[in-house]
């Protein structure tokens, strides 16, 4: 088991709209949220920000920014297209924040930052 949380986005019906309207390709078919919600990033935070929803709730107020802009930039890596005014208000209509505390590494093996 390891010492972590982990953070999943589920998208929102406003950020699956804004994923269609922002397309530079309008002749692609629309993009629903079930499509959205297909494949989503794992975000891997500390057990102890995750100790309850008042921690949860302070850990994301910090880090809403670079999650929300991570999310973005993989839909789109031109900035121009992203929402110019992305406040935690925002964040929250687009995204519902799932939280799982229980994290097990199956693999035996050590983990490793494929960036590093």
């Amino acid at each position: 088991m390891l010492n972590r949380a982990a953070i999943i986005l589920k998208y929102k019906e406003p950020a699956a709209q804004w994923i269609n309207d922002a397309d530079p390709c309008h002749d692609d078919p629309q993009i629903s949220l079930g499509d959205v919600n297909c494949e989503r990033t794992v975000y891997l935070i500390s057990d102890h920000d995750a100790d309850d929803e008042r921690a949860l709730s302070r850990w994301v107020k910090l880090n809403y920014e670079v999650l929300f802009e991570s999310e973005l930039e993989g839909w789109y890596t031109d900035e121009t297209l992203w929402p110019q005014k992305r406040t935690l208000k925002l964040f929250h209509e687009w995204f519902e924040v799932e939280c799982h505390t229980v994290i097990e590494d199956t693999v035996g093996t050590p983990i490793v930052d494929e960036d590093m």
